[in-house]
């Protein structure tokens, strides 16, 4: 079977092609910047590499044909024809509470991503000009959908409840959801089977970081608590995003400036996290080498403030599982800076865990054991790869049918 997947952002989609027997990507690539005056296009396969090319791309089903045009272009091309992508699977950010799992594309799904966008303004409606993209360039091709949330639809009530008069979850259904589902998913799977134990029997704590950042605890499989809640806002420090912060700092902000809604949802999105307290960069490259190269203290500060915080959600999560059996880092920080896993890990041989240094410092794309020989908790670094579970799961979904 060979699978397209797609995660449409509202001016770009990602792209990869899976062959599933072998689970190899056959090729990946951006399209960038549609609707603006100039797109960019990058293509990449075994055989050809396209890079950053300039272009006029006026929607996502343009753009969905560009991808389509160069997979199966007779020159550079890797498949003879359209009839050779056996499904597509799209990456689909909110389904509230109606998804618990993956589902084929349907007329019924259409309508509910429709009435979730308020859920998720910024990314549902791209998710949707993605299906419909699919629908008319390859109308007969099976469609499946992977939810961000339904990882975490597992999670009890008094876990996703907000202490906030109960008709608003009523009538409403704000409450927590959580994010980054695909991947948490993916990379527990992973630490299962790379320690050669049975998924069910693992209490895991996944720390996903990146620019956007969330850590969610998996007991017997299932998600049963995660950082990240109504909106990807809470939970972390996070690139731009503040985190959990006392709901009246953004009520006293608004006041004392004079700010309006959108005012202050800028500042808490994208002015605040790392960027705002180093006042130097959002990118977690840039305070690695502030740290390390220049000992600037405001990088120091910052890096210690985001590490505690992932150290205190570690300290909770671990007394909500009832003990803990494998810590992960994944995600482009989580994966790629040491110095932050050192950090996090620090006076946690409470919990049985402690770092091997060696293991801690390499800088490989495989899993790694990053665990000292005497710790009764495994730290590992797994690298996640959402793409992959989008395509397992939108074959799984496929052959249960």
């Amino acid at each position: 079977m060979k699978i397209l997947t797609l995660n449409c952002g509202s001016s770009s989609i990602k792209f990869s092609f899976f062959n599933m027997e072998t689970n190899e990507v056959l090729a990946s690539g951006l399209m960038e910047k549609i609707g603006e005056e100039i797109s960019l296009f990058t293509f990449k396969s075994e055989q050809y590499t396209k890079k950053k090319r300039g272009m006029l791309v006026h929607s996502h089903e343009e753009g969905i044909h560009i991808i389509l045009d160069t997979l199966t272009d007779p020159a550079h091309g890797i498949i003879s024809g359209p009839a050779e992508i056996n499904a597509v699977g799209h990456r689909l950010v909110h389904g509230a509470e109606f998804f618990s799992d993956s589902v084929i594309i349907n007329d019924e799904v259409m309508d509910v991503l429709h009435k979730c966008i308020d859920f998720a303004p910024l990314h549902n409606p791209a998710n949707i000009k993605g299906v419909e993209g699919v629908l008319k360039n390859m109308p007969n091709i099976p469609q499946c959908g992977v939810f961000d949330t339904a990882f975490h639809q597992t999670m009890e009530a008094k876990a996703y409840l907000y202490a906030i008069p109960y008709e608003y979850y009523r009538e409403h259904k704000i409450r927590r959801y959580g994010f980054h589902g695909t991947s948490h998913k993916y990379v527990s799977m992973k630490a299962a089977e790379y320690l050669g134990k049975p998924y069910e029997d693992l209490k895991i704590i996944s720390c996903h970081i990146g620019n956007g950042a969330s850590i969610t605890a998996i007991k017997n499989g299932q998600s049963i608590d995660t950082s990240m809640g109504f909106t990807p806002l809470e939970g972390l420090v996070m690139g731009t995003r503040c985190g959990d912060i006392d709901p009246a700092i953004p009520l006293l902000l608004m006041k004392k400036f004079n700010l309006t809604v959108d005012e202050i949802n800028d500042i808490l999105n994208k002015k605040s996290g790392m960027l705002g307290l180093s006042e130097l960069s959002n990118d977690m490259r840039t305070i690695e080498e502030e740290i390390l190269e220049k000992e600037n203290p405001a990088a120091v500060l910052a890096h210690e403030v985001y590490a505690y915080r992932m150290k205190k959600y570690i300290g909770a999560y671990t007394a909500a599982l009832n003990g803990l059996d494998v810590l992960i880092f994944t995600g482009g920080v989580g994966e790629k800076m040491p110095i932050l896993r050192e950090l996090v890990c620090q006076d946690m041989d409470y919990l049985g865990i402690k770092l091997n240094p060696v293991a801690n410092s390499k800088f490989t794309d495989e899993i790694e054991d990053l665990s000292a020989s005497d710790a009764t908790t495994k730290v590992l670094k797994v690298p996640t790869d959402e793409e992959l579970m989008i395509a397992m799961d939108t074959m799984r979904i496929l052959t249960e049918k």
